[in-house]
């Protein structure tokens, strides 16, 4: 696998180095030894999946107050635009983006720490990610920022996006 810092402390994005012949191929896209000594988590308690039906479904900016939580997301069917946000009070980069185009294609994961948001919109139809979070789901601290928060001025790459009541009501970064 190979690991690629990202814009912002901590996100990376993680490739995988596939063994190719005329079969087809094989790679890991987990390993708990390398995930650790590129310092991130080398267990996860929770698997979750994302399915889209439409191309342009945007969700996000999702975070978790305490417990925070980190998250390995990979694009398995389709592609997305992907979008981390430091949120972080103490962080330099705070308030700051960055973004990835996951698709099944590519089989590219991007690694959100604590204390960031993250969102995605979607490139094609019956588009689906998986995470595997950290920590479980706590749902007493599911918070959010708007998508389109002109502080952070995110370029999302389809217009008018097809948004969940929701995302449609979160609060603008304070």
């Amino acid at each position: 696998m190979r690991f690629t810092p990202l814009g912002l402390p901590g996100v990376v994005q993680v490739d995988i180095e596939p063994a190719e012949d005329f079969r087809g191929m094989f790679a890991r896209v987990f390993c708990a030894e390398e995930f650790a000594a590129h310092g991130l988590p080398s267990a996860f308690a929770q698997h979750s999946i994302s399915f889209n039906h439409l191309a342009g479904t945007l969700r996000g900016l999702h975070y978790q107050r305490a417990p925070q939580e980190a998250k390995l997301v990979r694009c398995v069917r389709g592609a997305a635009y992907d979008v981390v946000v430091d949120l972080r009070p103490d962080s330099d980069h705070y308030a700051r983006w960055c973004a990835v185009e996951l698709s099944a294609e590519r089989r590219n994961a991007v690694y959100v720490p604590k204390g960031c948001a993250h969102g995605f919109q979607t490139l094609m139809a019956a588009t689906e990610l998986l995470y595997q979070i950290d920590v479980p789901f706590e749902a007493s601290a599911a918070a959010g920022i708007r998508w389109d928060d002109p502080r952070l001025a995110i370029p999302w790459p389809l217009a008018e996006p097809i948004l969940s009541q929701r995302d449609r009501d979160l609060p603008w970064l304070k």
